[in-house]
């Protein structure tokens, strides 16, 4: 079964998108390829959202499939957690993160 997380994010102010898109690709997607629980990863910059969707606005999305959200959830508490303090503290605003999990439906 394939298992993917979906989060939206939010710069936080006075971020420049250019700055953290030069980090998604010189640090995220290294440290993503580095996760043995990472299938793929990628980070969409969101450029426009329809009406009634409520909670952002949002400036980032990002699709990361994995082995299994256990294995994925394990790594994030140990060998991720000083990137993820990193990523929070200069990049994206905490408070306006929001996360689902998905199972694909296979056709």
């Amino acid at each position: 079964m394939t298992v993917v997380r979906y989060v939206l994010v939010a710069l936080k102010p006075g971020v420049p998108i250019d700055e953290f898109e030069r980090f998604e690709r010189e640090v995220d997607y290294v440290k993503a390829a580095q996760n043995p629980s990472i299938v793929s990863y990628r980070t969409h910059r969101i450029t426009g959202m329809d009406m009634g969707i409520e909670g952002g606005p949002w400036d980032f999305m990002e699709r990361i499939e994995v082995t299994s959200r256990a294995d994925y959830e394990k790594q994030a508490a140990t060998g991720s957690k000083e990137f993820l303090d990193l990523l929070y503290t200069k990049y994206l605003d905490r408070s306006r993160t929001v996360a689902l999990w998905s199972d694909l439906i296979e056709p």
